[in-house]
């Protein structure tokens, strides 16, 4: 019936999100999610050129990075990938997981993304530790950095200097810039509190 996969997917997920009534949230994950799936590279994978094409503009396409499991995220692949897909992709962050490896837990800071990204992006997912209680200082340093890209949003001229710092190696937290260390000592300071409030509660 079609001549090519990507047809095929972006025609089944349009007809889906249209019979939903075209929701304001609706991710398709495609078959070439990373840039080491894509052959050759993204802006030349035919297969995301035409689910470019093809996918109603309505729908967020996801995106892990340049793996499956992405060490760094640039601004550069992000814009190459918003060409070929025609809109911002929805990162589907998988610097945490673990469920191919249940064997290994990540505590460490949420880093090795560039400044000024959420510009680049149209949502972003964090896939956490299989094991909740190790998940505190993923999403809480998450939010540090959240929060700092809402500043760099708000002054785009201080977005401009820290792009020009190393992945993970922003300047102090005290001029708005994400700096995964600091992050990494707040998060910790607000566990052990929320340890120890915890071990105060009955029946602990």
């Amino acid at each position: 019936v079609f001549p090519s996969l990507a047809q095929a997917q972006a025609s089944v997920a349009n007809e889906v999100y249209q019979e939903l009534g075209q929701p304001s949230v609706f991710l398709f994950c495609p078959t070439e999610y990373c840039s080491s799936l894509c052959s050759p590279s993204p802006s030349q994978s035919c297969y995301l050129q035409t689910i470019g094409q093809e996918l109603l503009p309505g729908i967020g396409v996801i995106w892990t990075g340049p793996k499956v499991v992405s060490q760094e995220l640039s601004a550069l692949l992000l814009e190459e990938v918003e060409a070929v897909l025609r809109r911002r992709p929805v990162i589907w962050d998988n610097l945490y997981a673990n469920d191919y490896d249940c064997r290994r837990v990540f505590l460490g800071p949420y880093m090795g993304r560039a400044p000024g990204l959420m510009s680049k992006l149209h949502g972003l997912l964090l896939n956490p530790n299989c094991e909740l209680q190790a998940n505190f200082i993923p999403i809480h340093t998450l939010g540090t950095w959240f929060r700092s890209e809402l500043g760099s949003c708000a002054h785009p001229d201080r977005a401009g200097m820290e792009a020009a710092a190393a992945l993970g190696d922003g300047q102090s937290a005290q001029d708005g810039s994400y700096n995964p260390q600091e992050a990494l000592e707040l998060a910790l300071r607000d566990w052990v509190a929320e340890i120890n409030q915890q071990a105060l509660e009955p029946g602990r």
